[in-house]
């Protein structure tokens, strides 16, 4: 904006960042993020910092307010700038929410998972007594800046994790998204999501993969961002997923228990009629070729109990369950029985 950057430059105060990096993306860009604000004459403390979800406490916090406390920051024109994955992006976002009760700040999701969910709405949170952001909030950044080139240096697996929540939009949304996946998703994770010039096959599969993906959050998201209707179609693979997570942790990335969660509700939507069995079977085999678990053998019949009443006693006494009606649609079921339930769960066990 001109008017803006007229403003900065008139101003005889020098510009101020705070910036709060996850300590593997400091090793990996560090440099380039030092470099890029003195550069531009900014003065800045970068805090850098261990952001895993064994870590996504109070306690990081509360660690981040003291240091933007001592920068001595001022809320109106110094946004928090988070450069990291997911539980970076949350912690942050909880931190400059609570900051003299709201502090503008800037999301630069540096993974595939937080480049296509985390960087878009307004939740933030923390995780709390074992349970997944059971403390948080809903306050929106000011901006969120997309530079897939982040996605080049993260393993395999992170790719894989990332495509978890891709595949629920485009199961949920977008047989185009879930064509896109199956045709193209061993590409995606060969190349990390990066655009080469030669690959007329692909057709710049990552640009339109996350596009899409990100276009169909928004369209989910924007016009119910505090949640005020529950039902939602993003939550498909949250059900069971949040249970699971946190009880297996460090065994399943985020997006790995949603796509388990996912792979269960795949058999419950059969076993009620609303997949057929080649359409079952092409979602699970999208999934395996993501290289995404589909089973995972902490998720137990009591788990999936256990987490469908935590579903009941947080949406308002009704399950509100996302379920695929084909390839890429879907609809809001409150009416599935136990019985379909566990034959769902034994027919997927015994697969």
């Amino acid at each position: 904006d001109p008017q803006q950057i007229e403003l900065a430059t008139a101003s005889k105060r020098r510009l101020r960042r705070f910036i709060v990096i996850d300590e593997v993306v400091d090793k990996l860009y560090g440099s380039k993020v030092r470099e890029y604000f003195e550069e531009n004459n900014v003065q800045h403390k970068i805090l850098a910092l261990p952001t895993t979800e064994e870590t996504k406490s109070m306690d990081l916090v509360l660690n981040i307010l003291h240091e933007v406390q001592q920068f001595s920051l001022d809320r109106r024109t110094e946004p928090i700038i988070a450069i990291g994955g997911g539980v970076c992006l949350d912690i942050v976002g909880l931190a400059a929410s609570l900051y003299r009760r709201r502090t503008p700040y800037i999301r630069v999701p540096t993974t595939l998972l937080s480049y296509v969910d985390a960087s878009v709405g307004a939740k933030n949170g923390v995780n709390f007594l074992q349970c997944k952001n059971k403390l948080g909030g809903y306050t929106p950044p000011v901006a969120s800046f997309l530079d897939r080139s982040f996605i080049q240096s993260i393993p395999r697996r992170h790719i894989s994790n990332g495509l978890g929540e891709i595949l629920k939009m485009a199961l949920m949304k977008h047989k185009g998204l879930f064509d896109l996946l199956k045709n193209h998703g061993k590409y995606l994770l060969d190349t990390k999501f990066q655009s080469y010039n030669g690959f007329a096959d692909h057709r710049d599969a990552a640009l339109q993969t996350t596009r899409i993906a990100i276009e169909t959050m928004l369209e989910e998201l924007a016009p119910n961002l505090w949640e005020d209707d529950l039902d939602r179609l993003v939550d498909f693979g949250h059900l069971i997923s949040p249970e699971l997570e946190m009880r297996v942790l460090p065994s399943l990335m985020h997006g790995e228990a949603v796509n388990v969660d996912m792979a269960f509700m795949t058999y419950v939507a059969h076993a009620r009629g609303l997949l057929d069995a080649g359409q079952k079977e092409q979602i699970l085999q999208c999934m395996r070729g993501l290289e995404l678990p589909v089973w995972h053998s902490g998720c137990s019949w009591a788990l999936i109990q256990r987490a469908l009443r935590e579903r009941l006693q947080h949406s308002g006494g009704q399950p509100r369950m996302p379920l695929p009606t084909g390839l890429g649609v879907a609809d809001i079921f409150n009416d599935t029985s136990e019985e379909t339930l566990e034959r769902a769960y034994k027919l997927w066990v015994k697969d």
